[in-house]
């Protein structure tokens, strides 16, 4: 799976084991890049909108470690939450949210689809590490798009990020070696070409040698950029933007409107879809 570039410097931790760890923890250190994101976000939404968005919502949020990164990055922002896995939730809350002290009470976590109606209407929804993949059809993938527009202020924007190239159809292990003694493994096991069905999953190894086989795994839809751009019009957006990196840089980014692209082994981009 494509990795989102980051100039985050990992801080130096303890040896993790299979015994010991969290895999929460572990998946924030190799997947989630809280302020990679949010300068992604200023900046489309400043291309977009001309303004600087101060209202988030996370949806498929898991730890809401996005929602506690946003609240910091600005006194007067605020953050919403939403997923439907009491549990991580309360991992997030109590790891994500709380040692925010009084900036705490800037966000708020709902544990509920995130097709259901929550309150409030937003600057910015957002839906990354491709969690919405799990809506396996066109029907409840433009229900949730629908959903989503109605949660938007007129002015707001929604934001998806969705990978592919050819790699990211075939059976293969990722390995990837995370500072502090771990390393994360993306294994994609299964691709269905009539159904574009895809199962895949996260492992983690330690040093001493023990593993976390299937610490998170994912039963999803692959979606194409085309497909997606459709949906979010039949939905009732006025305009889908793609954003493709166009950096020649392997460790920073640069994603900028584009209406074509080269194909790569494994890619990821940005979707943004205004009302």
């Amino acid at each position: 799976m494509p990795k989102k570039k980051s100039t985050k410097k990992t801080a130096r931790i303890s040896k993790f084991t299979a015994k010991t760890a969290d895999k929460h923890d572990l998946y924030q250190r190799s997947v989630q890049d809280a302020e990679t994101e949010i300068y992604f976000i200023n900046r489309a939404f400043k291309k977009v909108r001309g303004r600087q968005p101060l209202t988030l919502r996370e949806d498929f949020c898991g730890t809401a470690l996005l929602c506690g990164a946003w609240v910091k990055s600005l006194p007067t922002r605020t953050a919403q939450g939403i997923d439907i896995d009491p549990k991580v939730l309360a991992w997030g809350t109590k790891h994500n949210i709380s040692p925010l002290a009084e900036d705490a009470g800037k966000v708020s976590l709902l544990c509920q689809d995130v097709r259901a109606a929550s309150p409030g209407k937003h600057d910015v929804v957002v839906a990354f590490n491709f969690s919405y993949w799990i809506f396996k059809t066109r029907e409840s993938l433009r229900a949730y798009f629908a959903t989503v527009k109605k949660g938007l202020k007129k002015d707001g924007a929604f934001m998806l990020d969705a990978y592919g190239g050819w790699e990211s159809m075939e059976p293969m292990m990722e390995p990837r070696s995370i500072k502090g003694g771990f390393t994360y493994v993306w294994d994609q096991d299964k691709f269905d070409p009539i159904t574009h069905e895809v199962l895949n999953h996260i492992h983690f190894e330690f040093a001493d040698g023990t593993k976390m086989n299937k610490a998170f795994t994912y039963d999803w839809r692959f979606w194409s950029l085309p497909e997606l751009t459709e949906l979010l019009k039949e939905a009732g957006f006025s305009e889908v933007q793609v954003f493709w990196d166009k950096s020649n840089d392997n460790d920073t980014e640069n994603y900028q409107p584009t209406k074509r692209a080269t194909n790569h082994p494994g890619w990821l981009a940005y979707i943004v879809a205004t009302p």
